[in-house]
């Protein structure tokens, strides 16, 4: 019960922070003296591949999807334009484990995170804007390592004596990533192909626990990367 309260507090709060940012993406045309700005709006969905860069882990990079809304400030003198968007974004990664402390089998323990994403990127017009590189900074709010199978939560993290699989749930929900990419299309349709890597240590609020980790005595750091290659539609 405790646990499906949980899930229901954080699925409230994805909610409230996407509505919230919603609210900012609009529409509109403005004229600046000699030139004309013009603002738009795009839908993006794609799909992801996640994993978390750590020496306290054996992982897998998961597959997930990605969906949101970008709003795009163009300047046509200029040679780059710029964009905020949001996103959701699904995702999952595998974690080496053994079902008793004994066991010698490996098996891999699957983990969800979802992630609410928000970011700021400057596009630089490489050919016009039919192909951009794109970078910038990118705020993520995420929930909980949720494991997908509950009959896995007693399993052992491998390489620890006594740390479970649920023991490593509850990582660090605010998190910092920088975001490269690239942009190419005509008209209304564009690819796009991006690379995230947190710059934040997203296992931080694992330090804070009082987790047994013998036989090592490593803090616990990791650094998010997730590949997303997406269609975006311009308005």
């Amino acid at each position: 019960m405790l646990k499906s309260h949980t899930l229901e507090m954080q699925k409230k709060q994805f909610i409230i922070l996407v509505v919230f940012c919603v609210a900012f993406v609009t529409i509109s045309t403005a004229q600046h003296k000699r030139y004309t700005i013009k603002n738009g709006i795009g839908f993006v969905g794609g799909l992801t591949q996640y994993d978390i860069t750590t020496d306290n882990f054996k992982t897998k990079s998961g597959s997930g999807f990605l969906g949101g809304m970008v709003a795009t400030v163009d300047i046509p003198h200029k040679w780059f334009t710029v964009s905020y968007g949001l996103q959701l974004s699904q995702n999952s990664i595998e974690i080496e484990g053994r079902s008793t402390a004994t066991s010698k089998n490996i098996e891999m323990l699957e983990y969800d995170l979802m992630a609410v994403q928000l970011a700021f990127m400057l596009h630089v017009k490489l050919i016009s804007n039919n192909l951009t590189l794109d970078v910038g900074p990118q705020l993520q709010y995420n929930g909980q390592l949720d494991l997908k199978s509950s009959s896995q939560e007693e399993f052992f993290i491998n390489g620890y004596d006594a740390l479970l699989a649920e023991d490593i749930s509850d990582i660090s929900p605010f998190n910092v990533n920088g975001v490269v990419g690239a942009t190419a299309g005509i008209g209304n349709f564009k690819l796009r192909a991006t690379y995230s890597y947190g710059f934040t240590n997203i296992f931080n609020k694992l330090n804070d626990e009082d987790l047994t980790t013998t036989p090592s005595s490593e803090k616990f750091e990791g650094n998010q990367t997730m590949l997303a290659f997406s269609l975006m539609i311009t308005l």
